[in-house]
């Protein structure tokens, strides 16, 4: 494991005659009293002088406060369970001042762009072992939404726009938690693609293009990482809620595909009692449903139910022996001493996903920068000489040593206050004056672009940062960098022809100056190591390698829903959004239409080059392809080759059918062989409930993204019907 800290396996080998984790549930549930299955099956929020102002007092005093508190069974050696939100780290949103700090990991979108599904797992790993010495054993990680709109808010908490590459990396995140004993949740099952006003959001897809994609990256991912929670989400899916769609929860998630954990809601997302006839096991956050519903429906309507008969007692006892299945499975019932954590070990571990994610987009000749002779070289903007940005809401973590800076923004609705600007304490600025030491760096903080140009002007060089905040509860309007920074750019890249572009931001960009500047690098929300990262990548120190999770638009109107529907109206605005493009989500979209993008998913540059040949695909009941990467450059550099379907039984269909990371010396070369998942060959049969691929001739491409395919082949498939 990077930094080289040991792994704590909690997996176990049965013993002939030791029970399994379903026995163990059953036995356990059986013995409990009716009041011990009704307190497992809610968890109280810890105030945070936010929504929840005040401590609850059914949290003891002596629990610190967390996202979620669920009392345990201890005369049946039940433990309590007590989550933190973890999408970039152990988060500390107002809950326990006395908190030193966590690591601040990127993004996961920048993990999405190294297309690396071990630094998924090695971060996985570190928030388990951070999660151990805090005593949470519910990690609500694992944020597998598909990115169908360049403006949702928090599309930096998931992976990208594919459904293999998210299910792969988000599987690789679950297993690395679990693997410390912690359960994670896989979430939000399903359609969270849009932030604005997603308590009251309907999204309408046809159900057979859901499972196409959506619902296939939730399906590999259950199948590859055994999650041991599925957290819905707030909105409504075909006009019924996710957490109590009874389709998507027991027929689709526990009847299909027969997932054995447990449902539990996001936090203020159950408004009924029935929500748990539908399939949801665990209503979390009972008090932000008290807010936004005006109730609690798992403690007093959900008893007065079952006293009247008409909630039934066998689905009280599924609610719990699932929720003790997953506590056994993970063996989060059976902790040993907390294990050592190496913060340096983590550090290290933030800036290698960092360094793997960062995508040089253009390069005109400018980067690295020349080391050879003193450079005059001018940082402006994106308040470079104190850190690195990071997104906001429930994702946003403490660093150790608190934040570089904080600038309030605020905005509308009940998480307005929580709009700011995060600053993590890795200054790009120093870091390059560190790589750099013979080089004259000057800082302006571009707020005024009359000054920067007088800069820009004086030097041989000039490093714009771009920035923008997004975040959980709020899409963004549009692609532009606010506060001017669009107009900035323009103007140093006219004082400038050497201008490079840093763009910090959670999303596509749109980049009118693209032409006027020589180099453009995506560093996205790099985590508290990103200003070295940064550095690295523009000094060559290290080499680019990363490669764009979602596709960049040259504009809103190339995607399905260019005015996106409620956007402006006041928070509570009931809101449908018709996903029309179905499973033609991302660049699936842009094969479709043939709209070419600003940058294509795939998409990133090297200081190297790789060359690809000797391609051989072979058919049956699914594909293979087989080829050879080779580095044709003079260093060393890490490649991500990627195989596409193109053609399927004479319909144009575009998949992403599966990608390796090779890392090659200068000349050296490396056999790949990719077998894709037959589902992302076939179409899902709705009436039949399986997958269906046709028989014919099937083209697949060898690709450095999905506008540059370089090999091609052929193969047929034979007729079939399979899976669920």
């Amino acid at each position: 494991m990077p930094g080289g800290e040991e792994e704590v396996t909690t997996t176990q080998v049965l013993e002939p005659g030791q029970k399994t984790a379903d026995s163990r549930a059953a036995e356990t549930e059986q013995r409990m009293t009716d009041d011990e299955r009704f307190s497992m099956i809610i968890s109280i929020m810890g105030a945070t002088g936010g929504i929840i102002k005040v401590r609850d007092e059914r949290i003891p005093e002596d629990v610190a406060m967390s996202a979620g508190y669920t009392p345990g069974v201890p005369r049946l050696g039940v433990p309590a369970l007590r989550s933190s939100d973890a999408s970039m780290g152990i988060t500390n949103p107002g809950y326990r001042p006395d908190d030193t700090g966590a690591t601040a990991l990127p993004a996961s979108i920048v993990v999405g762009s190294s297309f690396n599904p071990d630094l998924a797992r090695d971060g996985g790993v570190l928030l388990g072992r951070e999660a151990r010495i805090r005593g949470f054993n519910i990690m609500l990680a694992g944020g597998i939404n598909l990115a169908r709109d360049p403006r949702n808010g928090r599309n930096f908490e998931y992976y990208s726009e594919d459904p293999l590459l998210t299910a792969v990396l988000g599987a690789g995140a679950v297993s690395g938690i679990q693997n410390q004993g912690v359960i994670s949740t896989l979430k939000h099952y399903s359609l969270n693609c849009n932030e604005t006003n997603r308590h009251w959001l309907d999204a309408i897809i046809d159900p057979s293009a859901h499972r196409e994609s959506d619902l296939l990256a939730f399906q590999i991912a259950i199948e590859r990482s055994e999650p041991g929670a599925i957290m819905s989400g707030y909105n409504k899916i075909n006009g019924e809620y996710a957490g109590g769609n009874h389709y998507l929860l027991n027929e689709v998630l526990k009847g299909a595909w027969g997932y054995k954990g447990w449902v539990m809601s996001d936090w203020g997302a159950t408004p009924s009692w029935e929500f748990a006839l539908a399939g949801l096991d665990q209503e979390s956050g009972v008090q932000a449903d008290a807010v936004f519903w005006k109730t609690e429906p798992f403690t007093d309507p959900l008893r007065k139910a079952y006293a009247e008969g008409r909630f039934p007692k066998e689905r009280l006892s599924d609610m719990v022996r699932r929720i003790l299945r997953s506590l056994y499975a993970v063996g989060a019932d059976s902790w040993g001493p907390a294990p050592e954590v190496n913060m340096e070990a983590h550090n290290e571990i933030a800036l290698e996903t960092a360094r793997q994610g960062i995508v040089l987009l253009k390069n005109d000749g400018i980067l690295p920068l020349a080391t050879e002779r003193p450079l005059k070289i001018a940082v402006i903007g994106g308040y470079a000489q104190l850190g690195v940005p990071s997104g906001t809401g429930s994702g946003a973590v403490l660093p150790g040593g608190g934040y570089a800076g904080i600038v309030k923004i605020g905005g509308p609705g009940p998480l307005g206050r929580a709009r700011n600007l995060y600053l993590l304490p890795s200054s790009p600025l120093e870091e390059l004056k560190r790589l750099l030491p013979s080089a004259e760096i000057e800082f302006d903080p571009g707020q005024t672009p009359a000054e920067a140009v007088l800069l820009a002007r004086r030097s041989d060089v000039a490093i714009v940062f771009g920035i923008r905040v997004e975040g959980e509860g709020f899409d963004i309007a549009d692609l532009s960098l606010p506060w001017g920074q669009d107009a900035a750019i323009e103007a140093v890249a006219s004082a400038n022809p050497n201008t490079v572009v840093v763009l910090e931001t959670g999303n596509p960009v749109a980049m009118p100056w693209l032409d006027k500047v020589k180099a453009v690098v995506q560093a996205w929300y790099p985590g508290q190591a990103g200003g070295q990262a940064i550095a690295e990548v523009l000094t060559g120190t290290v080499n680019p390698s990363g490669h764009l999770p979602i596709t960049f638009p040259a504009d809103l109107a190339q995607t399905p829903r260019p005015d996106l529907p409620g956007l402006g109206t006041p928070w509570g605005t009931p809101t449908t959004i018709h996903y029309d493009e179905g499973a033609e989500v991302g660049y699936r979209w842009f094969a479709k239409t043939g709209d070419t993008p600003l940058f294509p998913f795939g998409h990133g540059l090297s200081y190297t080059t790789f060359a690809y040949s000797d391609l051989a695909v072979g058919g049956g009941e699914t594909i293979t392809a087989r080829f050879t990467v080779t580095n044709t450059g003079e260093r060393e550099g890490a490649d991500v080759p990627q195989v596409y379907l193109t053609e399927a039984a004479g319909e144009r269909r575009m998949r992403l059918l599966g990608f390796q990371r090779v890392l090659l010396g200068p000349g050296e070369r490396r056999q790949v062989t990719i077998e894709a998942d037959p589902r992302l060959l076939a179409r899902f049969d709705e009436e039949a409930g399986r997958w269906r691929i046709a028989e014919g001739a099937y083209r697949v491409a060898v690709a450095r993204s999905t506008t540059d395919l370089v090999l091609t082949g052929d193969a047929r498939l034979s007729a079939r019907l399979f899976g669920s």
